[in-house]
């Protein structure tokens, strides 16, 4: 029997992280669920890293969770010298950490938001991308094979929520882009995700509060489920061709197409390419 794969999922007590952490464990691996719930509801929304942990393991998989504030680097370095003490070897990080608020999410302007909303989603974010992805790196390239992912969105390219949230996302395909180069002679893959409208707790009850909302994109009926991306990344890292994908942007939806991959039942949610156009960062090969 193959070895499990062992997985950090960073930002995963809910929504997409919680739906790609599921996903990954579904197939059998170890994964690791980073956040700062613990075993305590702290949000209006649903959800915990017990929960998630919980899920994972009922599923087939291992599930470990980790109370981790991706705003303290020290906690993120304990969390990937715990792997190395665990396990030895990482295999898949997916750098989903970031805050963001109901209020960033609603109509305005930047000078007339507090100040914080850049930290939220450029220190716990794009930056806690970065660090995560600075300790995990040893441990993917003494195994000579490895995938980081950075759950990304066409808010890179088009204008989407607050004026943080783009230079966020703009900045996470360009770290993968960038990592890639230095990551290519270790056989270590790095690229970013735009996932498209997704079926997390939050989103459904905007739009049960606004009917319409999405109507431009198809509407919640279409919209994807946040375990979908996970069964994206598993069937990417497991592909011979993984290299080939690394320090590109993809559409979730289009190159779930690729390899085969489908939402439940067998749906295929669509790219909102035409819409909001395409990622500007190419694979090196």
């Amino acid at each position: 029997m193959a070895k499990p794969n062992i997985v950090v999922v960073t930002g995963a007590s809910r929504g997409l992280g919680r739906g790609i952490a599921l996903a990954l464990g579904t197939a059998g691996n170890v994964v690791y669920v980073t956040g700062r719930t613990g075993a305590k509801q702290t949000s209006r929304w649903s959800g915990t890293l017990q929960e998630t942990a919980g899920a994972i393991s009922r599923s087939g998989g291992t599930g470990i969770a980790v109370v981790c504030d991706h705003a303290d680097d020290s906690q993120t370095q304990a969390l990937f010298e715990r792997i190395t003490a665990e396990y030895g070897r990482l295999d898949i990080l997916v750098n989903n950490a970031f805050g963001m608020s109901d209020e960033m999410a609603a109509p305005g302007v930047f000078w007339e938001r507090p100040l914080d909303a850049w930290g939220k989603l450029i220190d716990v974010g794009l930056r806690s991308s970065f660090v995560a992805s600075y300790y995990a790196i040893p441990l993917m390239i003494h195994a000579r094979r490895g995938l980081i992912v950075n759950t990304s969105s066409p808010g890179a390219r088009a204008y989407l929520h607050v004026v943080p949230y783009g230079v966020g996302k703009v900045g996470h395909d360009k770290l993968a882009y960038d990592m890639a180069w230095e990551l290519r002679p270790f056989n270590v893959a790095a690229l970013s995700l735009w996932h498209g409208i997704v079926k997390t707790e939050r989103t459904l009850i905007f739009c049960e509060e606004s009917p319409g909302l999405l109507k431009e994109f198809g509407g919640a009926e279409s919209a994807e489920t946040p375990e979908f991306a996970g069964h994206l990344i598993d069937a990417i890292y497991r592909s011979p061709d993984l290299m080939s994908l690394s320090g590109g942007t993809f559409y979730a939806s289009e190159l779930a197409r690729r390899y085969g991959v489908h939402d439940i039942e067998g749906r295929e949610p669509p790219s909102h390419r035409g819409l909001l156009g395409a990622p500007i960062y190419d694979p090196l090969t």
